[in-house]
């Protein structure tokens, strides 16, 4: 598995890490056992990963409970978790974000977080007293590292002028451009590493979804719980935009040699600014398959290769 060094100041991570969104949480479908869900953590470090990215809003505290139960006696892998605002997370006043964070050690039974992050934005609290508020947990020995989520560069700038923002978590994808191209070279040249979520277009670039896919009631793709990934990718129009991409990226992953969930998760890491991917399953199967994206190598002539299908729509 490639390693890089997240920003200027940061840890060294593997370029693939287990995202815990789905576990112990709705929206996916029915849940699995919680067995499953840890062992599907575990096969992510046993492949190379060397950390995982959960937060306080998961499952209401359950993918922290169940990533600290899968990294029993694994000091050596890091854990990144979040804080959101009210009313879905703790808050981003400085009692809320102290709060939020000795509540996320205890449920994931850590001294300390490698990575606090600001899951999103939130418009009613100034950003440089929220930032202040984390800066302070770094100070007082809390968590290692901060970083922020869905922020913009402006909004990065502004935390920068009162603590080093190590990273960024944006929703990037092939199949999710818009406005990345832009904010990834500042993040560079920054010292801000950015770890994307959303890689594989929330299964789109597994090449496993069809035009007549189905997606259960509990399922968000369906488009009954009004996440804003439906409207990027699932809604009608640019579902079929988004398929007639991943039909023209099937070859390529084949005459690689590599599955095309492989080829969406290197894409991320080759490109400019791109530190990492956040890859999710709760699927062993399909974690260690996500895994081998970690050794793929991808030369200027498969980038301009990709970049022609990506454009062509």
């Amino acid at each position: 598995m490639k390693m890089r060094t997240l920003g200027s100041q940061g840890p060294d991570i593997s370029v693939v890490g287990f995202g815990a969104w789905e576990a112990g949480g709705k929206g996916w479908g029915p849940n699995p056992p919680d067995e499953q869900t840890i062992k599907a953590m575990q096969t992510a470090i046993d492949n190379g990963s060397n950390w995982i990215d959960t937060a306080e809003v998961y499952g209401s505290g359950r993918s922290e409970e169940l990533v600290g139960e899968a990294l029993k006696g694994r000091d050596d892998v890091l854990i990144f978790t979040k804080v959101g605002p009210e009313p879905a997370g703790s808050g981003f006043d400085k009692a809320g974000v102290r709060a939020a964070a000795e509540a996320s050690l205890k449920r994931l039974d850590r001294d300390t977080i490698d990575l606090y992050q600001l899951h999103w934005p939130d418009p009613s609290i100034e950003v440089e007293e929220t930032w202040t508020a984390m800066a302070q947990l770094v100070d007082d020995g809390l968590v290692k590292h901060i970083g922020v989520s869905n922020y913009d560069a402006d909004q990065i700038a502004r935390c920068e002028k009162i603590r080093h923002v190590d990273s960024l978590q944006p929703p990037f994808s092939m199949l999710l451009r818009k406005g990345r191209f832009d904010l990834f070279p500042f993040c560079k040249e920054n010292g801000t590493g950015t770890i994307s979520y959303g890689p594989l277009g929330y299964g789109l670039l597994t090449g496993t979804i069809t035009k007549d896919t189905e997606f259960g009631e509990d399922d968000w793709r369906g488009g009954g719980h009004g996440m804003r990934g439906y409207d990027w990718l699932f809604v009608p129009g640019k579902l079929e935009r988004n398929l007639a991409i991943v039909d023209r990226l099937k070859p390529v992953a084949e005459r690689l040699g590599i599955k095309l969930s492989q080829l969406a998760l290197a894409w991320v890491f080759h490109q400019e600014g791109g530190t990492a991917a956040i890859a999710g399953s709760r699927s062993p199967e399909h974690v260690a398959e996500n895994s081998g994206a970690g050794d793929v190598d991808l030369d200027a002539g498969t980038l301009a290769e990709i970049e022609e299908i990506l454009e062509s729509d």
